[in-house]
Protein backbone atom coordinates (compact mmCIF):
# COMPACT_ATOMS: atom_id res chain seq x y z
CA UNK A 1 0.00 0.00 0.00
CA UNK A 2 1.46 3.18 -1.12
CA UNK A 3 0.47 6.78 0.71
CA UNK A 4 1.33 10.12 -1.04
CA UNK A 5 1.55 13.24 0.11
CA UNK A 6 1.94 16.06 -1.89
CA UNK A 7 2.20 19.98 -0.06
CA UNK A 8 3.87 23.21 -1.24
CA UNK A 9 6.91 23.57 0.59
CA UNK A 10 8.63 25.54 1.64
CA UNK A 11 38.95 -6.34 7.47
CA UNK A 12 42.22 -7.59 6.00
CA UNK A 13 42.80 -7.97 2.54
CA UNK A 14 42.58 -10.27 -0.03
CA UNK A 15 45.60 -11.39 -0.83
CA UNK A 16 47.31 -9.27 -4.00
CA UNK A 17 45.10 -6.50 -3.32
CA UNK A 18 46.82 -3.04 -2.61
CA UNK A 19 45.43 -1.13 0.12
CA UNK A 20 45.17 2.59 -0.01
CA UNK A 21 44.75 4.97 2.95
CA UNK A 22 43.60 8.65 3.84
CA UNK A 23 41.14 11.18 5.55
CA UNK A 24 38.02 11.80 3.79
CA UNK A 25 36.22 14.53 4.90
CA UNK A 26 32.02 14.37 6.10
CA UNK A 27 28.79 15.10 4.85
CA UNK A 28 25.68 15.55 6.12
CA UNK A 29 24.22 16.13 9.75
CA UNK A 30 27.40 15.40 12.05
CA UNK A 31 30.09 15.68 9.45
CA UNK A 32 33.01 15.01 11.84
CA UNK A 33 34.87 11.89 11.39
CA UNK A 34 36.93 10.18 14.16
CA UNK A 35 38.55 6.63 14.65
CA UNK A 36 40.72 5.39 12.26
CA UNK A 37 42.12 6.39 8.40
CA UNK A 38 39.25 5.10 6.55
CA UNK A 39 40.61 1.74 4.06
CA UNK A 40 39.89 1.18 0.57
CA UNK A 41 40.81 -2.39 -1.27
CA UNK A 42 41.24 -2.23 -4.79
CA UNK A 43 39.89 -5.39 -7.02
CA UNK A 44 42.54 -5.44 -9.49
CA UNK A 45 41.24 -6.25 -12.94
CA UNK A 46 37.68 -6.81 -11.95
CA UNK A 47 37.86 -2.44 -10.83
CA UNK A 48 35.71 -3.31 -7.63
CA UNK A 49 36.13 -1.98 -4.31
CA UNK A 50 35.78 -2.29 -0.95
CA UNK A 51 34.91 0.46 1.53
CA UNK A 52 34.90 0.17 5.36
CA UNK A 53 32.78 2.92 6.93
CA UNK A 54 34.36 6.14 8.46
CA UNK A 55 32.30 6.72 12.28
CA UNK A 56 30.44 9.97 12.21
CA UNK A 57 27.88 11.28 14.72
CA UNK A 58 24.31 11.33 14.02
CA UNK A 59 24.27 14.77 15.21
CA UNK A 60 26.84 17.69 16.77
CA UNK A 61 24.70 16.94 19.68
CA UNK A 62 24.60 13.35 20.72
CA UNK A 63 27.16 10.90 21.32
CA UNK A 64 25.79 7.79 18.80
CA UNK A 65 27.67 7.29 15.95
CA UNK A 66 26.35 5.74 12.33
CA UNK A 67 28.51 4.19 10.01
CA UNK A 68 29.06 6.26 6.57
CA UNK A 69 30.70 4.71 2.91
CA UNK A 70 29.32 7.05 0.74
CA UNK A 71 30.12 9.62 0.04
CA UNK A 72 33.32 8.95 0.09
CA UNK A 73 36.93 10.24 -1.24
CA UNK A 74 37.55 7.84 -4.11
CA UNK A 75 33.62 6.43 -5.03
CA UNK A 76 31.12 9.67 -4.46
CA UNK A 77 28.09 8.05 -5.37
CA UNK A 78 26.61 4.29 -7.12
CA UNK A 79 24.54 5.79 -9.35
CA UNK A 80 22.16 8.59 -8.36
CA UNK A 81 22.85 6.89 -4.56
CA UNK A 82 24.67 9.91 -3.30
CA UNK A 83 24.65 9.01 0.45
CA UNK A 84 25.01 5.48 2.98
CA UNK A 85 24.59 5.70 6.33
CA UNK A 86 23.98 2.60 8.93
CA UNK A 87 22.90 2.73 12.23
CA UNK A 88 23.02 -0.01 14.95
CA UNK A 89 21.54 -2.28 15.98
CA UNK A 90 21.74 0.09 19.29
CA UNK A 91 19.80 -0.40 22.47
CA UNK A 92 16.98 2.00 22.86
CA UNK A 93 18.48 4.27 25.40
CA UNK A 94 20.83 5.42 23.00
CA UNK A 95 18.40 5.33 19.82
CA UNK A 96 17.84 8.26 17.39
CA UNK A 97 16.86 11.77 18.18
CA UNK A 98 17.46 13.92 15.71
CA UNK A 99 16.00 17.19 15.78
CA UNK A 100 14.40 19.62 12.84
CA UNK A 101 16.84 19.82 10.25
CA UNK A 102 15.97 20.59 6.16
CA UNK A 103 16.67 18.67 2.75
CA UNK A 104 17.04 20.25 -1.12
CA UNK A 105 17.78 18.30 -4.29
CA UNK A 106 17.48 15.20 -2.75
CA UNK A 107 15.60 11.71 -1.40
CA UNK A 108 15.94 10.26 1.99
CA UNK A 109 15.45 6.53 2.16
CA UNK A 110 14.68 4.98 5.48
CA UNK A 111 14.69 1.21 5.99
CA UNK A 112 14.63 -0.18 9.29
CA UNK A 113 15.85 -3.63 10.05
CA UNK A 114 14.50 -3.39 13.57
CA UNK A 115 12.90 -1.06 15.36
CA UNK A 116 10.33 1.84 15.61
CA UNK A 117 11.09 5.67 14.18
CA UNK A 118 8.44 8.24 14.49
CA UNK A 119 8.90 10.50 11.14
CA UNK A 120 7.72 13.85 11.25
CA UNK A 121 7.87 16.84 8.68
CA UNK A 122 6.74 19.90 7.32
CA UNK A 123 4.59 18.79 4.98
CA UNK A 124 2.30 17.58 7.92
CA UNK A 125 3.33 14.34 7.72
CA UNK A 126 3.59 11.95 10.92
CA UNK A 127 4.41 8.65 9.78
CA UNK A 128 5.85 5.36 12.24
CA UNK A 129 8.24 3.07 10.14
CA UNK A 130 8.94 -0.69 11.06
CA UNK A 131 11.06 -2.95 9.31
CA UNK A 132 9.54 -4.51 5.83
CA UNK A 133 7.99 -1.13 4.90
CA UNK A 134 9.57 2.01 3.68
CA UNK A 135 9.69 5.87 4.37
CA UNK A 136 10.55 8.07 1.46
CA UNK A 137 10.48 11.75 1.38
CA UNK A 138 11.56 13.52 -1.97
CA UNK A 139 12.66 16.63 -0.65
CA UNK A 140 13.15 18.99 -4.29
CA UNK A 141 12.95 22.60 -3.63
CA UNK A 142 12.91 22.55 0.36
CA UNK A 143 11.34 20.10 2.88
CA UNK A 144 12.22 19.74 6.68
CA UNK A 145 12.04 16.79 8.82
CA UNK A 146 12.81 15.14 12.63
CA UNK A 147 12.87 11.65 13.30
CA UNK A 148 13.32 9.91 16.77
CA UNK A 149 13.13 5.88 17.92
CA UNK A 150 10.38 4.84 19.77
CA UNK A 151 10.00 2.54 22.59
CA UNK A 152 10.07 -1.03 22.06
CA UNK A 153 11.59 -4.25 23.04
CA UNK A 154 14.21 -4.45 19.53
CA UNK A 155 17.70 -2.59 19.70
CA UNK A 156 17.17 0.34 16.80
CA UNK A 157 18.98 -1.07 13.42
CA UNK A 158 18.63 0.98 10.49
CA UNK A 159 19.88 2.33 6.82
CA UNK A 160 19.21 6.00 5.99
CA UNK A 161 19.95 6.56 2.02
CA UNK A 162 19.80 10.12 -0.44
CA UNK A 163 19.21 10.05 -3.40
CA UNK A 164 20.39 12.87 -5.87
CA UNK A 165 17.18 14.23 -8.30
CA UNK A 166 18.36 14.79 -11.75
CA UNK A 167 18.42 18.78 -12.61
CA UNK A 168 14.91 18.56 -13.75
CA UNK A 169 13.08 17.73 -10.82
CA UNK A 170 15.57 19.20 -8.49
CA UNK A 171 13.21 22.63 -7.27
CA UNK A 172 9.82 20.38 -7.95
CA UNK A 173 7.41 19.98 -4.97
CA UNK A 174 8.07 18.36 -2.02
CA UNK A 175 6.30 14.72 -0.73
CA UNK A 176 6.10 12.06 1.34
CA UNK A 177 5.21 8.49 0.46
CA UNK A 178 4.70 5.52 2.86
CA UNK A 179 4.88 2.05 1.37
CA UNK A 180 3.62 -0.29 4.24
CA UNK A 181 4.80 -3.79 2.36
CA UNK A 182 7.31 -3.77 -0.28
CA UNK A 183 7.60 -6.82 -3.36
CA UNK A 184 9.84 -9.50 -2.67
CA UNK A 185 12.01 -11.90 -5.03
CA UNK A 186 13.60 -14.97 -4.93
CA UNK A 187 17.17 -15.49 -6.79
CA UNK A 188 18.46 -18.89 -6.16
CA UNK A 189 19.40 -19.71 -2.53
CA UNK A 190 19.22 -15.39 -1.68
CA UNK A 191 15.58 -13.53 -0.41
CA UNK A 192 15.34 -9.89 -1.35
CA UNK A 193 12.93 -7.01 -0.28
CA UNK A 194 12.78 -4.55 -3.61
CA UNK A 195 12.08 -1.25 -1.27
CA UNK A 196 12.75 0.99 -4.00
CA UNK A 197 13.08 0.66 -8.05
CA UNK A 198 12.76 -2.68 -9.92
CA UNK A 199 14.72 -6.16 -9.77
CA UNK A 200 13.69 -8.89 -11.00
CA UNK A 201 10.15 -9.40 -10.99
CA UNK A 202 10.03 -7.25 -8.33
CA UNK A 203 9.00 -3.72 -8.99
CA UNK A 204 8.25 -1.35 -5.72
CA UNK A 205 5.80 1.36 -6.04
CA UNK A 206 7.85 3.95 -4.56
CA UNK A 207 8.42 6.93 -6.76
CA UNK A 208 11.80 7.31 -8.66
CA UNK A 209 13.39 10.02 -10.83
CA UNK A 210 16.59 8.12 -12.04
CA UNK A 211 17.19 3.74 -12.99
CA UNK A 212 18.17 2.54 -9.94
CA UNK A 213 17.49 -0.14 -7.11
CA UNK A 214 17.71 -0.90 -3.59
CA UNK A 215 17.03 -3.96 -1.32
CA UNK A 216 17.61 -5.66 1.71
CA UNK A 217 18.66 -9.59 0.76
CA UNK A 218 18.85 -12.26 2.79
CA UNK A 219 22.04 -14.03 1.44
CA UNK A 220 22.06 -17.89 1.16
CA UNK A 221 25.24 -20.53 0.84
CA UNK A 222 25.40 -19.50 -2.76
CA UNK A 223 23.84 -18.14 -5.84
CA UNK A 224 23.68 -15.68 -8.72
CA UNK A 225 20.99 -12.55 -9.13
CA UNK A 226 21.16 -11.26 -12.44
CA UNK A 227 22.35 -7.40 -13.13
CA UNK A 228 21.96 -4.28 -15.88
CA UNK A 229 25.46 -4.84 -17.30
CA UNK A 230 25.07 -0.77 -17.65
CA UNK A 231 24.84 -0.19 -13.92
CA UNK A 232 26.83 0.28 -11.35
CA UNK A 233 26.32 -2.08 -7.63
CA UNK A 234 27.10 -1.83 -4.05
CA UNK A 235 26.76 -4.33 -1.10
CA UNK A 236 26.68 -3.59 2.24
CA UNK A 237 27.57 -6.14 4.54
CA UNK A 238 24.83 -5.55 7.18
CA UNK A 239 25.06 -8.95 9.26
CA UNK A 240 26.97 -12.40 9.17
CA UNK A 241 29.70 -13.35 7.09
CA UNK A 242 29.45 -12.76 2.75
CA UNK A 243 31.40 -12.90 -0.58
CA UNK A 244 30.63 -10.59 -3.78
CA UNK A 245 32.08 -12.11 -7.10
CA UNK A 246 34.54 -14.20 -4.70
CA UNK A 247 35.25 -11.06 -2.81
CA UNK A 248 35.01 -10.92 0.35
CA UNK A 249 32.96 -8.67 1.88
CA UNK A 250 33.64 -7.38 5.36
CA UNK A 251 31.04 -6.61 8.17
CA UNK A 252 29.90 -3.07 7.77
CA UNK A 253 31.95 -2.50 4.67
CA UNK A 254 30.58 -1.33 1.17
CA UNK A 255 32.00 -3.43 -2.02
CA UNK A 256 31.19 -1.76 -5.39
CA UNK A 257 30.99 -2.84 -8.89
CA UNK A 258 31.12 -0.72 -11.93
CA UNK A 259 29.66 -0.83 -15.11
CA UNK A 260 30.07 -4.17 -16.74
CA UNK A 261 29.06 -7.15 -14.49
CA UNK A 262 26.46 -8.95 -15.71
CA UNK A 263 25.35 -11.06 -12.24
CA UNK A 264 25.95 -10.77 -9.04
CA UNK A 265 27.25 -13.42 -7.15
CA UNK A 266 26.68 -13.71 -3.27
CA UNK A 267 27.51 -16.52 -0.86
CA UNK A 268 27.87 -17.03 3.07
CA UNK A 269 25.07 -16.12 5.46
CA UNK A 270 23.79 -13.19 6.40
CA UNK A 271 21.97 -9.55 5.43
CA UNK A 272 22.92 -7.32 2.90
CA UNK A 273 21.85 -4.18 1.23
CA UNK A 274 22.01 -3.85 -2.63
CA UNK A 275 21.82 -0.48 -3.94
CA UNK A 276 22.35 0.32 -7.69
CA UNK A 277 21.26 2.63 -11.10
CA UNK A 278 22.44 3.65 -13.98
CA UNK A 279 25.36 5.81 -13.71
CA UNK A 280 24.64 9.38 -12.42
CA UNK A 281 26.27 11.64 -14.98
CA UNK A 282 25.20 15.02 -13.65
CA UNK A 283 27.54 16.96 -11.69
CA UNK A 284 26.52 17.92 -8.34
CA UNK A 285 27.54 19.80 -5.05
CA UNK A 286 26.63 18.30 -2.07
CA UNK A 287 27.42 20.37 1.45
CA UNK A 288 25.46 19.79 5.28
CA UNK A 289 21.86 18.06 3.91
CA UNK A 290 21.67 19.95 0.46
CA UNK A 291 22.31 18.97 -2.98
CA UNK A 292 22.24 22.02 -5.31
CA UNK A 293 24.53 23.02 -8.02
CA UNK A 294 26.62 25.78 -7.41
CA UNK A 295 28.17 27.55 -4.44
CA UNK A 296 25.41 30.63 -4.25
CA UNK A 297 22.68 28.18 -4.31
CA UNK A 298 23.92 26.24 -1.25
CA UNK A 299 24.47 29.98 0.50
CA UNK A 300 20.82 30.50 -0.48
CA UNK A 301 19.29 27.14 0.70
CA UNK A 302 21.52 27.77 3.96
CA UNK A 303 20.27 31.30 4.58
CA UNK A 304 16.52 30.05 3.98
CA UNK A 305 16.82 27.46 6.54
CA UNK A 306 18.64 29.59 9.53
CA UNK A 307 16.53 32.48 8.76
CA UNK A 308 13.36 30.04 9.69
CA UNK A 309 11.77 30.11 6.35
CA UNK A 310 10.17 26.34 6.43
CA UNK A 311 6.69 25.71 7.99
CA UNK A 312 6.99 24.33 11.37
CA UNK A 313 7.04 20.73 12.19
CA UNK A 314 4.60 19.52 15.15
CA UNK A 315 6.85 16.72 16.47
CA UNK A 316 7.83 15.42 19.80
CA UNK A 317 11.77 16.05 19.56
CA UNK A 318 11.78 20.01 19.86
CA UNK A 319 14.49 22.29 18.68
CA UNK A 320 16.26 22.38 15.52
CA UNK A 321 19.68 22.05 14.13
CA UNK A 322 21.09 25.41 12.71
CA UNK A 323 23.34 25.02 9.31
CA UNK A 324 26.99 25.08 10.34
CA UNK A 325 29.30 27.95 8.48
CA UNK A 326 29.92 28.07 5.37
CA UNK A 327 34.00 27.34 4.30
CA UNK A 328 36.50 29.94 2.92
CA UNK A 329 36.43 28.43 -0.25
CA UNK A 330 34.12 28.31 -3.63
CA UNK A 331 32.66 24.75 -3.06
CA UNK A 332 31.95 23.29 -6.91
CA UNK A 333 30.58 20.52 -8.69
CA UNK A 334 31.62 17.30 -9.52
Amino acid sequence: MSKRVEKTPHAPARAGLPLLRFRPGGVGLGGATRGADTILFLGGDTGTVIIEPRLVKLTTRTEVDVRRTIPHAKLRRIGAWVFVDHFGPTEQVDGMTVAAHPHTGLQTVTWLLDGLIDHRDSLGTAQEVAPGSLNLMTAGSGVSHSERSLPGPEALHAVQLWIALPDAVRSMRPTFEHIETVPTATFSDHFAQVFIGQWGDATSPATVFSPLVGAEVLVGNSGSIPLNSSWEYGVLNINGSMTANDDDVPLNALWYSPVGSTELALSGSGTAIVIGGEPFLEQILMWWNFIARTHEEIEEMRMDWNLHTYPPIADRVGGWIPAPEMPNVTLTAR
